[in-house]
């Protein structure tokens, strides 16, 4: 894992957000990626192998794992983030496409030119429009994947016994999950983070067109 990579999109995406943009990176950098990373993926590694059915019958275990199993959590999630995290990214090419402007017109036109953009990453005009649909963006996705969890996942939990009576298994098997209780315990704080970080997308959008209607 490249940290200057995730270090200099921070501070890049920083250097135009409101406060409450601050607060939400670092929500999603500190406490959903870092935990992602460094916790969740370990959690659910053993998920497959120690996904245990009282049977021997060939194939049971794996039909029975796929239909409780459809999508893992880890795949969710790191999709979940990466979409999560690309409208930040937008703003960060929007303010980029703006100073390139500006460096072809003080190029072709000398330094008397027209000044169209004196500060490149002030939210006005377009940029206000891409940070704004960024904010309900990044909360749609959310919330999106929040049903998701709920759909595939009933009330977010997982139960420590499950029964299968998918063909090839010859009857009704119990299967056994593993370690359901710590995976319950880091997907009801992911679910949290991400209810947390849905508001504070809320709020910035309500305070930036609050602010234009005011300055308007």
């Amino acid at each position: 894992m490249n940290w200057g990579v995730f270090e200099g999109l921070l501070s890049g995406v920083n250097k135009y957000s409101t406060a409450f943009g601050r607060v939400w990176l670092s929500l999603v950098f500190i406490f959903r990626l870092l935990v992602y990373l460094v916790a969740a993926e370990r959690v659910w590694s053993d998920d497959h192998k120690d996904f245990d059915c009282n049977t021997l019958q060939p194939g049971c275990n794996n039909v029975c794992f796929d239909h409780f199993f459809p999508v893992s959590h880890i795949r969710l999630w790191a999709l979940q983030l990466i979409l999560v995290t690309c409208p930040s990214l937008l703003v960060i090419m929007h303010v980029a496409y703006r100073e390139a402007k500006e460096q072809r017109l003080r190029e072709t036109k000398g330094d008397n030119y027209r000044c169209l953009y004196p500060n490149p990453g002030k939210k006005r005009g377009g940029l206000w429009w891409t940070y704004l649909l960024s904010l309900i963006f990044k909360a749609g996705v959310d919330v999106v994947f929040l049903y998701i969890f709920y759909h595939l996942y009933r009330n977010y939990t997982l139960p420590r016994l499950v029964k299968c009576e998918l063909p090839p298994c010859p009857n009704v098997v119990d299967c056994f999950i593993s370690r359901p209780t710590e995976k319950n315990i880091f997907t009801l704080f992911m679910v949290i983070t991400t209810c947390v970080c849905v508001v504070l997308n809320l709020i910035e959008a309500t305070y930036l067109i609050g602010k234009r209607c005011h300055e308007c």
